[in-house]
Parts: C-alpha cells; sequence; structure tokens
C-alpha cells in the first residue's frame, strides 16, 4: 500500500491557514494589505470580540469583478505576479495568493466586491463560504471597492481556536498590526472599531510626524529628531528618539524597507548601538525608521507573513543604520528644550517623504565651507554642521553656562559637558592613539589594598593608555610617575584612587568593558559642578564639547545641553 499521498485541497487550505492566519490580527493585516494593493485611500475596519465573532475590512480600491472575486478564491491566485522575475523587488504587499483561500477555510466567510469599470455601474458580487466551501454566488449592489466579512473564526479548528488569548489582547494585536500599516502608508486613511468604540482613526497625512502624532500622541512626536541618512545604495529616514527621553519600558521600534513593514532584532541592535555612550544603562529608544534598498539587494519573500526580508549587504545595512542613528544624535536640536512637556506643539518637523517613498539616492543639499581659522563653537540647529558663533558666555550656580543659540538660549552643564569630552578622548586613547600625560616632578607614592594591587596590575593597560604612568613600589604602594592633564584643576590622586576602587569592586567588567572604563574614568577627571570659571575656560570648554562626535549627550544618558526655544520665552511672557 502506498505510504506517499496527496493532500486534499480542504487540508492543504488549513494548512496555508496556518502559515498566515495565526490570530484575528493576522486576517486584519492581510485584508488590509489586499485593499492598499487595490489602491484604496480609504480602510475600514470593524472587529467584535478582539476579531472571534467578527471581523470586517472595507475599502474603497478598485475591487473586483465576478470572475475574478471567484477564482481570487483557489489557493495560488494572484493579479500581482506572474513570472519569477516578478518576485525581484515585488512592490505589492500580498502577492502569495493564500491570504483569501487561507482566512475562507478557517471561518464563515462573506466578499462583497464591484469592480471599478463595469458595463453596469453599480454593480457588484457577494460570495458566501462557509470552511472552505462555496456556498453562495450572488449579485450585489454597492460602489466600486471590496469588504471581507469573517465570522466565527477557527469555527471549524477547535484546537487553534482555544490558543487564542484575551480579548484585550488580541485586539491590542489588531490594533498594533493596523499601527504598522498606517504608518507605513500616509496617503490612506485608517480607522479601526472594536465593539462599536473607536481605537484608530488615523486620517490622510502628509509627513511622517503628524502621523506618528496622530497614532502616539503628540508627547511621543516632540521627543524625537529626524534622521536622513544616505550610503551608496542604502537611504534612511524617519524618527528616533532623544537619549534624555528614552525609557526602560514602552519603547516602541518599526522598521520598514520599501514601504514594507518588517521585523529584524539585528537592525534594532544596530539602531541601539548608535546610541551607544549616551543612553541611561537599560533605557531603549522608540525608532521609526525606513529604508530604501534597490529591489535586487533585498528578498522579501522570505516569511509566509512577509514580515523577514532577507539583505544582499547586511553588512553594510546594518552599519548604514547605526551611523544614521549616530548622525542624528550631533546636532544641538537633540538636547531637550525646556517646556516641551508641559505643552504640545506641532512635534518635530515632518520629512516631506512618504516613509513608503523612501527611494530617494544622494543628496542635492549643499556645504557651506568653514571660514578658514575660525575655530566652530556652535552647531546651527538646522544642520549638523557646527558654525562659528560670538556669543557672551554666562556662567550661573557655577554648574551652568549660558549663551545665546540661533533659536534660543542653549544651557550647558559644565560637568556633563566635560564628561563628553574626555570620554571621547579616552575612547581615542584606548584605541590606540594614546593620551597626552603629564610627567610630575614629584611622583605619587600612594598605599594599595592586596586587591587593589590585583586590579592594578590587571588593567595597567588602561590606565597606562589614559595618562597615568604606574609602577609597584615594594610592598603595598604604588609610585605614579606621569598623569593625564584633562584640566587645571586635576585631582590625579583622587581620580586614580576612585579608579582603583571601581576597577577592585568589578563594576567595569563584562562586555563594552573599554567604554566603560572610560566613562568613569571621564565622570572621576571632570570639572566638577560648583567649580568657577572664568571666561577663557568656558569658551575653551564650549570649543571642545562641539568639536566631539554627539556634544548633546553625556555618558550617562542624561543632556549636556538643555535648549530654552526663544518661543517658550515668548510664550511665557505673553508674546504669543
Amino acid at each position: 500500500m502506498s505510504r506517499i499521498k496527496i493532500l486534499t485541497d480542504e487540508v492543504a487550505d488549513q494548512i496555508a491557514a496556518g502559515e498566515v492566519v495565526e490570530r484575528p490580527a493576522s486576517v486584519v493585516k492581510e485584508l488590509v494589505e489586499n485593499a492598499l494593493d487595490a489602491g484604496a485611500t480609504s480602510v475600514d475596519i470593524e472587529i467584535e470580540d478582539g476579531g472571534r465573532k467578527l471581523i470586517r475590512v472595507s475599502d474603497n480600491g478598485v475591487g473586483m469583478v465576478r470572475d475574478d472575486a471567484v477564482l481570487a478564491l483557489d489557493r495560488h491566485a494572484t493579479s500581482k505576479i506572474f513570472a519569477i522575475s516578478d518576485l525581484v523587488g515585488v512592490p505589492t504587499y500580498g502577492f502569495r495568493g493564500e491570504a483569501l483561500p487561507s482566512i475562507a477555510s478557517v471561518s464563515m466567510f462573506e466578499l462583497e466586491t464591484a469592480a471599478e469599470k463595469t458595463d453596469e455601474p453599480g454593480e457588484g458580487t457577494r460570495l458566501v463560504v462557509k470552511g472552505g466551501k462555496l456556498e453562495a454566488v450572488e449579485p450585489a449592489t454597492r460602489s466600486n471597492g471590496t469588504t471581507v466579512t469573517v465570522r466565527r473564526l477557527f469555527f471549524n479548528t477547535p484546537a487553534r481556536r482555544k490558543f487564542l488569548r484575551s480579548v484585550r489582547s488580541e485586539s491590542r494585536a489588531t490594533t498594533q498590526a493596523l499601527t504598522v500599516l498606517a504608518l507605513a502608508r500616509l496617503d490612506v486613511a485608517f480607522k479601526l472599531k472594536h465593539n462599536g468604540r473607536v481605537v484608530v482613526d488615523a486620517p490622510r497625512v502628509s509627513g511622517v510626524a503628524e502621523r506618528i502624532a496622530n497614532l502616539f500622541g503628540r508627547a511621543t512626536a516632540e521627543q524625537l529628531l529626524p534622521v536622513e541618512h544616505d550610503a551608496g545604495p542604502v537611504s534612511i529616514r524617519g524618527f528616533i528618539q532623544r537619549p534624555a527621553d528614552a525609557k526602560a519600558s514602552g519603547r516602541k521600534a518599526f522598521l520598514f524597507v520599501n514601504g514594507r513593514p518588517f521585523r529584524d532584532p539585528f537592525l534594532i541592535r544596530s539602531a541601539e548601538l548608535g546610541y551607544r555612550a549616551t543612553l541611561t544603562p537599560g533605557c531603549r529608544p522608540t525608532l521609526f525608521l525606513a529604508l530604501a534598498v534597490a529591489g535586487d539587494r533585498v528578498d522579501v519573500n522570505v516569511h509566509p507573513a512577509k514580515m523577514e526580508v532577507r539583505f544582499l549587504d547586511r553588512m553594510l545595512v546594518e552599519r548604514t543604520v547605526e551611523d544614521a542613528v549616530r548622525e542624528a544624535l550631533r546636532p544641538l536640536a537633540s538636547a531637550p528644550a525646556i517646556g516641551a512637556e508641559e505643552h504640545h506643539g506641532a512635534g518635530p518637523e515632518p520629512i516631506p517623504i512618504s516613509m513608503d517613498r523612501m527611494a530617494k539616492a544622494g543628496d542635492d543639499r549643499s556645504e557651506t565651507a568653514e571660514p578658514e581659522g575660525v575655530i566652530p563653537l556652535f552647531p546651527s540647529i538646522e544642520s549638523d554642521r557646527p558654525q562659528p558663533h560670538d556669543s557672551p558666555l554666562i556662567q550661573v550656580f557655577n554648574t551652568y553656562i549660558l549663551f545665546e543659540a540661533p533659536d534660543g538660549i542653549a544651557i550647558v552643564d559644565q560637568h556633563a559637558a566635560h564628561e563628553r569630552v574626555i570620554y571621547e578622548r579616552a575612547m581615542a586613547a584606548l584605541s590606540g592613539e594614546g593620551s597626552a600625560a603629564q610627567q610630575l616632578l614629584l611622583p605619587l607614592t600612594i598605599d594599595m589594598e592586596p586587591n587593589e594591587l590585583d586590579a592594578i596590575e590587571e588593567h595597567k593597560d588602561l590606565l597606562t593608555s589614559v595618562g597615568f604612568d604606574v609602577e609597584g613600589f615594594g610592598g603595598m604602594s604604588v609610585i605614579i610617575h606621569a598623569v593625564p592633564n584633562p584640566h587645571p584643576r586635576f585631582d590625579a590622586r583622587r581620580c586614580f584612587e576612585e579608579m582603583v576602587a571601581d576597577l577592585t569592586s568589578g563594576r567595569l567588567s563584562g562586555l563594552n568593558k573599554m567604554e566603560r572604563f572610560a566613562a568613569t574614568y571621564a565622570c572621576k577627571a571632570a570639572i566638577k559642578a560648583g567649580q568657577k570659571l572664568d571666561r577663557a575656560e568656558m569658551r575653551d570648554l564650549l570649543n571642545r564639547l562641539f568639536s566631539c562626535e554627539l556634544p548633546p549627550h553625556d555618558v550617562h544618558g542624561r543632556p549636556t545641553i538643555v535648549r530654552l526655544p526663544k518661543h517658550e520665552l515668548e510664550r511665557r511672557f505673553g508674546r504669543i
């Protein structure tokens, strides 16, 4: 007796449904994607009981004639690809031709549709399917577009139905699925109702920032920085959260490639690497990043639900994402603004390109050369290139330095600013460039404990790299012949002792040991709050700060600079 058999259509459909239809949110995602591929500019979704009882998706797309509507219920029936070559850079969301028959095989399914151009306007088609079996094909009167109604999802597969989660959980998953698509398609209006209550109401918008504010609120939008970066065949646009606003929970991370949402934890990790030495440990920033890659350099035909992609040059993409984030954190605008948390304005400036239309290679922005011999001091708000500025400097409370910036007043924390300066110099030194050291006329002799001596011996290369020339002096003592010279008030003995204490405690061990060491050294060596600085010292500190890679951020996740925008001053004084 033969052991190999061909699956029946019913079994094959339910296997396909298992790949495509995981839960109500999967149904909504597939049906909304079909609506978008049909050219819809408005999509309305209704669900009841988390989608268990009812899912209805209505659109104003091109619709289908009767023969096409019937054919669409067959497996692998599609209007989106016709040859193998069409799979390269496929521009549509759905193309496998399995969504409708898979959904219909596990539900009470109805489809009403009318084509945009028919011989008799208003004439449409209604199909009724029960558990994958077509039971009725009827005429219907409706305007162009399609409405799909799904009732009693998984009614004929109780084993799968029992794995559905709570109503709240399923509703939340549906909202998330629609949110992702709404971020990708700014030119379409979306509305989602659950048990008659509007959950999502996203009208058509012209910019990503408007859609973010609509979906997540103005407060979230105001915490974001625009990202615009090009690297050869890869272009990245979007928004990232200011480091000072990142939290340990509640982060949002959305990725798109050529207008298609996808998941990739490694790219999220690359984006987080761009934040290195700017975040409080444990905090995770919110990200909205859209990649544009040539169609032949990305494969979207990897996962049945089309949520994973494969890049031809993954290393280039990961590096570009990291660089894009790093670049967005450099301008003064990435520092937090006073007053932003008290009233909600328009949010970040919208990037005037939809996230599904990012494939714009190159950058035609011109750059103005710096005047020769001028030391850049204050970077422009509109550009990440420093611009010369000779604003007067004021120190208040012997801790903060104030100056006039292009759009208001900038307030610099002198300790945090100096930490950033010393950290970046220390990282350069630890990477092999070496650090300037000051030879002592009278070497320092310091008594140590046995475990401290062990820590010094184990980390002697790190201490030497930042400028400490240390050797044993017999017994329980060490002698220091040279020390770093980060500023005139530097207390070398205290800094060394505190560094050794941290090394001994093991707080600097583990991954990113070099970065932790540099951050700790920067904290110990920087000038302190409460130290009075003269004008020359203030200007020198700011010169050094704005020559850093990331001036607005210290190494612990706090800002070095806080902005008081001019419009906030005018609001406070009643001028606007």
